[in-house]
């Protein structure tokens, strides 16, 4: 789960990272108002799950109240990467001598968290690491003892020669990684990590996404999920308990288990298909789901064919086969289905789908082959 920046920032402030105010707008009034309050100038920044806020003109400054409305005016409304902005940060703008890069994230291949640290703050940390890696210094945190203040301060000293700004810089990376660990978040980070003509240094910026699976213990966490902010479609399928993620192909797929999942998209790579999406019904036995599915699925205006590949163990076949016919007596399903169903009540799901004006295949290669084939434009 991602949450915005403003919602970051409390997570950081709690920590006792020096943060500056900020207060959240959803009219252009209202960030006339905000900024009217702090006086000066201010930054107008759109929240919305993406980054590319500021190529996107998601980030202006306003010298003044009247310019901060003029800028909410302009912002409010607009498309960041497919996402509508319904809200904006209004925050005093900052004194910038040097921006840096500090974020912390979970490394799966160690199973421990890992810091990164630049100096080349305020860019992709991507593009960084991909055209200039020597820029950037990493340290997998050991999990039994935390970040220790020696290992903070070998990446701040990496960041600052000032032993100040070091000092400084310590005390918010431990900080960064007491938010990291309290908010369960699976990544954490300042772009940029700033420092100031006075000698402060201050995270003006601040990204968390936090491990669904920590949730259930977090409902303070959780509580920050913002739905609007997210695909119709992941909000659905999560409401409806279904593993799900869009992708860019053409061949909807409808499956249960994640390795079976998996295997299926593989094989539709490998017969020359792409899969539009990884959807994992789970091991229950409730056609609901399935219709949920297929509401999901037709959803997505790119989907040519519509694969469905059930190995029913836990999962019955005949509730999946149920599910498959109410859904097409109830949403116009569009595109062609191809169903493979095998196992657990397989005859009677046969029996189900044939009544219905439906046929299976029982060979997984067959079924895949064939989705690919009406994807692609096929009889």
């Amino acid at each position: 789960m991602d949450i915005h920046e403003y919602q970051a920032k409390e997570r950081f402030r709690a920590a006792g990272i020096d943060v500056p105010p900020g207060e959240i707008a959803t009219t252009p009034e209202e960030a006339e108002t905000i900024a009217a309050g702090y006086g000066g100038t201010v930054v107008v920044k759109a929240q919305v799950h993406s980054g590319g806020r500021g190529k996107a003109g998601g980030v202006r400054l306003a010298k003044d109240a009247a310019e901060a409305k003029e800028h909410a005016t302009a912002i409010l409304g607009m498309d960041i990467k497919g996402l509508t902005v319904e809200k904006v940060l209004v925050t005093p703008a900052e004194d910038i001598d040097t921006e840096a890069y500090v974020g912390v994230l979970m490394d799966r291949k160690k199973q421990a968290a890992t810091f990164m640290v630049s100096a080349e703050g305020g860019v992709d940390i991507e593009h960084v690491a991909h055209e200039t890696p020597e820029l950037i210094r990493k340290l997998t945190v050991d999990p039994r003892y935390g970040i220790l203040p020696h290992q903070a301060f070998w990446l701040a000293n990496f960041l600052y020669d000032d032993p100040k700004l070091i000092k400084q810089a310590s005390k918010i990376i431990a900080q960064l990684y007491d938010a990291f660990v309290n908010s369960g978040a699976s990544m954490a980070e300042i772009n940029p990590l700033i420092t100031t003509s006075a000698g402060e240094v201050k995270a003006i910026d601040a990204k968390m996404s936090i491990d669904d699976s920590e949730l259930f213990r977090r409902p303070d966490v959780e509580a920050m999920r913002d739905t609007s902010s997210e695909p119709a479609s992941e909000v659905k399928a999560r409401e409806a308990g279904l593993s799900y993620v869009k992708l860019d192909g053409d061949v909807g797929c409808c499956v249960n288990g994640a390795g079976l999942a998996m295997a299926t998209m593989d094989l539709v790579k490998y017969y020359g298909g792409e899969p539009a999406n990884f959807l994992d019904i789970g091991g229950s036995s409730n056609p609901d789901k399935v219709v949920a599915a297929l509401e999901i699925i037709t959803s997505d205006p790119n989907v040519k064919a519509i694969l469905f590949n059930i190995f029913g163990g836990i999962t019955r076949c005949d509730d999946v086969a149920r599910g498959i016919v109410e859904a097409t007596n109830r949403i116009d399903i569009g595109p062609p289905i191809v169903i493979r169903l095998t196992g657990t009540n397989e005859e009677l799901a046969l029996e189900i789908l044939s009544d219905a004006g439906f046929s299976a295949y029982t060979s997984m290669d067959a079924v895949v082959e064939k989705a690919v084939e009406l994807a692609a434009g096929g009889a």
